[in-house]
């Protein structure tokens, strides 16, 4: 296996580098901050997208670095995963980067499935705008009222009822739902039906936020902060009511969508995880040999070399682990690279969470500031230990496969 990235790929981390410390960077401080001082708190009504960020995905676009997640050649930068996987992890280095490139959860993950599984009308109707970066969407999975780690427990429902599709449920951690450009959703329901077998009991059905029945009840704060303008949202459907061409690929189809949705997803979560890392690792560098306590750098002080020299062995572990995954689902699909897959989802939000406490250890009480990234990237490192997929039950799919291989069922 070679996980030297070509010249194309090479030269795509160049470009975008480049594009972040010219364009990025050098605002996003500012631009956080301007968006936590409107003060608007959970009123999603009220939250508006800063002019500078259609500014510089204008810019991106217009610098060919845009859609660089889709392996596509037609319809994004046809990149395979693990060449992509660079580009990930260098966007990861900003809370802000990856929405410029259009290239941010969950949107990416809702536009793989429609370009995979979409019809052409789907196609037409929400991909093309979703990859011109003219609108936004929300994938509505989780539910408040049963333990969504077993998706078999869902509730909410997708029933075909002549040449109708009919969605009632709760769904909440809909990410992205408070966006004022989101005007679509991707809803998995129940659709019953005793001929099949119990993973072709559930639906994807693409859904317009304006459908009636469609209705924001509230944001959902991480660790005290709304994450305006994306949000995480409760969303209550009730009886909303689509044509059957709003199913994605078909009714029962629900469950083989999400396991196509979630692998590439989560290379990119845990690249750009290592990114944030790396941001975090330069962060704590650049402060501890800056910053004198006793008479020397903070850095030469209590260990704390050593602890830099743990983060770069963490980080590196958990690049090659993500790189082998990405590497395995280029060449065998997602299905046959699932102990890897579930191996980075692990490790890498754990390290990013560890590599991230030692710098706001190392940045004393700045670190838990908005002066610096370093927060958010601690909420998002706890975050990732639960979406898609809490860290046990990855790790229960990894000793079920290693079982399996040793002759030992469920």
């Amino acid at each position: 296996m070679d996980f030297e990235p070509g010249e194309r790929c090479k030269d795509y981390v160049k470009r975008v580098r480049a594009f972040m410390q010219e364009h990025i960077l050098p605002v996003e401080q500012q631009h956080w901050a301007e968006i936590h001082d409107a003060r608007h708190g959970g009123d999603w009504r009220l939250w508006k997208i800063p002019p500078r960020v259609e500014q510089l995905k204008a810019k991106a676009r217009a610098a060919g670095l845009w859609n660089l997640f889709l392996p596509d050649a037609e319809w994004g930068a046809g990149l395979s995963v693990l060449e992509y996987a660079p580009i990930a992890e260098e966007t990861g280095r900003s809370l802000m980067a990856p929405e410029i490139f259009n290239c941010s959860a969950p949107d990416t993950g809702n536009m793989e499935v429609i370009w995979r599984y979409g019809s052409d009308e789907q196609k037409l109707t929400w991909l093309r705008p979703l990859l011109d970066g003219e609108i936004r969407s929300v994938f509505c999975m989780t539910e408040p009222d049963v333990a969504s780690s077993d998706a078999t427990n869902m509730q909410a429902t997708a029933i075909v009822e002549g040449d109708t599709v009919v969605l009632n449920g709760k769904k909440w951690w809909s990410s992205g739902v408070g966006d004022p450009r989101c005007k679509v959703a991707i809803f998995m329901g129940r659709t019953p039906d005793d001929n099949r077998d119990r993973k072709h009991q559930h639906s994807m059905v693409l859904v317009p936020m304006d459908t009636p029945g469609v209705e924001i009840q509230r944001m959902l704060p991480v660790l005290g902060d709304y994450d305006e303008p994306h949000g995480h949202g409760e969303v209550h459907f009730s009886n909303v009511r689509l044509p059957l061409s709003a199913i994605i690929s078909g009714p029962g189809m629900g469950f083989e969508i999400a396991q196509g949705r979630l692998g590439p997803g989560r290379i990119h979560h845990c690249m750009r995880a290592i990114g944030a890392a790396e941001q975090s690792l330069d962060l704590a560098i650049a402060r501890g040999m800056t910053r004198v306590a006793f008479g020397k750098p903070i850095l030469n002080l209590g260990g704390n070399r050593e602890r830099i020299a743990d983060a770069r062995i963490a980080i590196d572990q958990a690049r090659l682990l993500t790189l082998y995954a990405a590497w395995k689902m280029d060449k065998v699909g997602a299905l046959a690279a699932m102990t890897e897959i579930s191996t980075i989802k692990v490790a890498a939000p754990l390290m990013l969470q560890q590599v991230v406490d030692m710098a706001i250890q190392i940045h004393g009480a700045a670190g838990v500031s908005r002066d610096f990234v370093l927060a958010g990237f601690n909420a998002q490192a706890r975050m990732l230990r639960l979406a898609d997929g809490p860290d046990e039950v990855h790790r229960g799919v990894i000793a079920r496969i290693e079982l399996a291989k040793r002759g030992h069922g469920r």
